[in-house]
C-alpha cells in the first residue's frame, strides 16, 4: 500500500493547559512530517487572535507549514483582508478560507454590512492579492444549509473557480461517502486534489453528536459495534481499528493525501499513521519553553 501524505488540524488553545496540549500535539506529530498544520478559527470568528499568535508561533517554532484559517463572520471586508494580510506579515500564507459558523445566539449566517457575503467572494478577494495558497472546505454529504448535494458541489467548484486550490472534506465514516463524492465532483468539472478529512474518534458520544449537527451519516453498524466497545472497554482499540481501515480503503482507491482532525489529542492520531506506514523520523519541533 502507498504511503500517504498527511496534514493535521489543531485549534488555537485558551488557556495555559491548553497551550501545552497543542504544542504537545505539534511536538508528538511534527516528526511525520505532515504537509501542514491548520490553525482553526472560532465560531463567529471568536479566536481570531489566538488563532493568529498559535499559527505565528506554530510555524515559527516548527519550521514546518502552517494553514491559518479566516472567516468573513463578523467583520467588515476590510477588517478581514486586515486579519489575512498579519498572517501574510508572520510569514503565514497558507490559508483555508471558509465562509464561518454564525455568531454565538444566531441560527445562521448573517453577513456584516459591509462584510464578504459569502466564501466565494472571500476567496476571490484573498486570490487577487497574489499572497495566499488558498484551501477550501468540501461536504462529501449535503451540507445542512444547501438545496442539494448537487448544489453542494456546484459550490465547491465555484470557489476552486474563484481561486482555490485544494479541498479539504468534512469527515466522514465510510469510504464509498468520499469517493462517491470525488466521482461526483470530477463529473462536475472540479479538477483541484480533493484531500478526506479524517476524525480518529477519541469520544464515540461526542463525535456522534457532532456528526449529526454537520450533516455527516452515522452508519447503524457504529453505533452497535461502539455501544459493546464501550462494555468491554476497547473503544480506543476499536476506534483505531476503524479509523486505520478507512484510511487505508482510501488509500487503496488512490487517495494520495489525508487530513486529520486531532481535536489536540495526538494520541490516536499518531497512532493511525504508524499503523498506514507514515513513521518517517525526523526533528521535531523545538522546545517553546
Amino acid at each position: 500500500m502507498p504511503t500517504p501524505a498527511v496534514s493535521f488540524e489543531v485549534f488555537p488553545p485558551r488557556s495555559i493547559d491548553a497551550s501545552f496540549k497543542l504544542w504537545d500535539t505539534a511536538q508528538s506529530l511534527a516528526p511525520l512530517e505532515p504537509r501542514f498544520f491548520s490553525v482553526t478559527y472560532g465560531a463567529g470568528g471568536s479566536t481570531r487572535d489566538l488563532t493568529h499568535d498559535a499559527a505565528y508561533t506554530l510555524h515559527n517554532t516548527s519550521g514546518l507549514p502552517v494553514a491559518a484559517h479566516l472567516t468573513c463572520v463578523g467583520a467588515s471586508k476590510a477588517e478581514t483582508m486586515a486579519v489575512a494580510q498579519r498572517f501574510a506579515k508572520a510569514g503565514v500564507t497558507d490559508l483555508v478560507a471558509l465562509r464561518g459558523d454564525p455568531q454565538d445566539g444566531k441560527d445562521h449566517f448573517e453577513p456584516h454590512p459591509e462584510g464578504f457575503k459569502n466564501s466565494v467572494e472571500l476567496i476571490d478577494a484573498l486570490a487577487r492579492t497574489g499572497q495566499f495558497t488558498l484551501r477550501v472546505g468540501a461536504y462529501p454529504e449535503k451540507h445542512p444549509e444547501a438545496a442539494s448535494q448537487q448544489a453542494n458541489i456546484d459550490w465547491l467548484k465555484a470557489k476552486i473557480d474563484a481561486g482555490a486550490s485544494e479541498a479539504i472534506t468534512q469527515f466522514f465514516f465510510e469510504a464509498d461517502t468520499f469517493l462517491r463524492f470525488r466521482d461526483d465532483c470530477a463529473k462536475a468539472g472540479i479538477t483541484a486534489p480533493i484531500t478526506p478529512g479524517i476524525l480518529p474518534i477519541t469520544n464515540w458520544k461526542n463525535a456522534r453528536k457532532f456528526a449529526v449537527r454537520c450533516g455527516a451519516s452515522v452508519p447503524a453498524w457504529m453505533d452497535q459495534a461502539f455501544d459493546a466497545a464501550l462494555r468491554d472497554d476497547r473503544h480506543d482499540l476499536l476506534a483505531k481499528a476503524i479509523c486505520t481501515e478507512l484510511c487505508s480503503d482510501l488509500v487503496d482507491e488512490g487517495v494520495e493525501t489525508l487530513h486529520f482532525y486531532t481535536l489536540n489529542r495526538p494520541e490516536l492520531t499518531r497512532e493511525i499513521c504508524h499503523a498506514l506506514g507514515v513513521t518517517q523520523a525526523v526533528t521535531g519541533v523545538r522546545d517553546v519553553a
